[in-house]
C-alpha cells in the first residue's frame, strides 16, 4: 500500500466521476485539512483512519468503514487516512469545505451592544434626574431665604399676605 497526500493524487489522476476524487485499489491518502469539511462516499467503499487517542472504548481504534452516501464531517487539523477497502475495485469520495459562519456586526458585538444600551439610558435618566435634582436643591434653597425672611415678617406683622401664605395666620 503506498501513502499519498491529496495533492499528489490530484496531479496523478483526474476525478472520474465529476466532482469526485478517485483512490485507487490499494493506495491509501493522509487527509488534514486546513479548514472544516465534509468527506463523502461517491461510490466504493473507504476504509478511513483517524489519529488518536480516541475517546470511545477501549477497542475503538479510529477505524471506519465507509459506503456510498456516507461522510465522515473533519476539523482544521484533524488527521485522517483513506483507503480504497476493495483490494480490486477504486473509490471515489469528495471533500467539501464547511463555509465558515459570517459573523454579522449586531450577532458578534450582541454581548456588548445590549449592556451599552443600557447604559446610554442610564445616563440620560441619570442626567435628567440630576438636572431636576439641582433644580430642587436651588428652589429649596432660594424658598428657603425667602421662606425665612417670609417667617420672620410674620412675626412682626401678622396681616401680611406672605404670612397668610406661609400658614403663620389662619
Amino acid at each position: 500500500m503506498s501513502s499519498q497526500t491529496l495533492s499528489q493524487l490530484q496531479q496523478s489522476s483526474a476525478p472520474a466521476l465529476p466532482g469526485t476524487w478517485k483512490l485507487d485499489a490499494g493506495r491509501a491518502i493522509s487527509l488534514r485539512p486546513r479548514e472544516d469539511g465534509v468527506l463523502r462516499i461517491a461510490h466504493g467503499r473507504l476504509w478511513a483512519t483517524f489519529d488518536g487517542p480516541h475517546g470511545g472504548p477501549p477497542n475503538d481504534q479510529g477505524d471506519e468503514i465507509l459506503g456510498v452516501g456516507d461522510q465522515l464531517r473533519l476539523r482544521t487539523g484533524q488527521r485522517l487516512v483513506v483507503e480504497a477497502w476493495d483490494a480490486q475495485a477504486p473509490a471515489y469520495f469528495s471533500w467539501e469545505p464547511v463555509p465558515q459562519a459570517v459573523a454579522s456586526p449586531s450577532r458578534r458585538f450582541a454581548p456588548v451592544l445590549q449592556p451599552l444600551a443600557d447604559l446610554r439610558l442610564a445616563a440620560v435618566l441619570g442626567a435628567g434626574a440630576a438636572a431636576r435634582l439641582v433644580a430642587g436643591l436651588a428652589a429649596l434653597a432660594l424658598g428657603g431665604v425667602s421662606g425665612r425672611a417670609a417667617r420672620a415678617d410674620c412675626a412682626f406683622n401678622a396681616q401680611s399676605r406672605a404670612c397668610r401664605a406661609h400658614g403663620a395666620i389662619s
